[in-house]
């Protein structure tokens, strides 16, 4: 269908002609694949990451979106600077869409444009329900993750959900409790509990 399309330029037209436009028409700044908005508190980013090994017969791409909090950006250590709140694949919070999007000189580009125009806004209405900082931390604390474990440490004593966040390092302890980083870990939570934990 697309046999004398470069799929590099094809990916470049898509980019062009109706990526950049949807995201300018939802307030969004570009750089490169790159996608900013401020909101209040809250800074987003989608980025469009290229496959590492494209050629001109196949291209590849993902697509990150990320979050970051001003409010939780006090309770960040400096071994986490530069990194987001709230970051993940399009894939996990939009089913439909896929791990990896695919441009072959097969695809039938005019759906293939719809369904990703339609998978990125899906994507960007997710986030708008991450609405604070509150809304980011328990996104994570269900998945029992380490990734913002400090941060989310520091919010609940300093909102003064004490219990919520003993019973969270519980948690943190069953999983993690019996690998070698936990007494790095144990430490790191100790000094979070000494800085906020007297306001509880």
């Amino acid at each position: 269908m697309n046999e004398l399309l470069d799929m590099k330029e094809l990916f470049k037209q898509i980019i062009k002609q109706d990526v950049k436009p949807f995201f300018s028409a939802q307030g969004y700044r570009t750089k490169d694949l790159n996608f900013y908005k401020t909101e209040g508190q809250l800074s987003y980013k989608i980025n469009i990451q290229k496959f590492k090994y494209n050629t001109h017969k196949e291209l590849s791409f993902y697509v990150n979106y990320s979050l970051n909090s001003e409010e939780l950006a006090q309770y960040r250590p400096a071994s986490s600077l530069g990194l987001p709140h709230f970051y993940v694949r399009i894939r996990n919070i939009v089913p439909a869409a896929p791990e990896r999007y695919f441009l072959t000189p097969e695809v039938d580009v005019d759906k293939f444009t719809a369904d990703l125009l339609l998978h990125l806004d899906q994507g960007l209405q997710f986030m708008y329900t991450l609405t604070d900082a509150r809304a980011i931390i328990e996104y994570y604390m269900p998945k029992i993750a380490l990734h913002l474990s400090e941060e989310t440490f520091g919010f609940l004593l300093d909102t003064g959900d004490t219990e919520i966040a003993e019973q969270y390092l519980k948690q943190l302890q069953a999983k993690y409790g019996a690998e070698k980083r936990w007494a790095i870990l144990e430490k790191k939570y100790a000094a979070v509990w000494e800085k906020y934990g007297s306001s509880s």
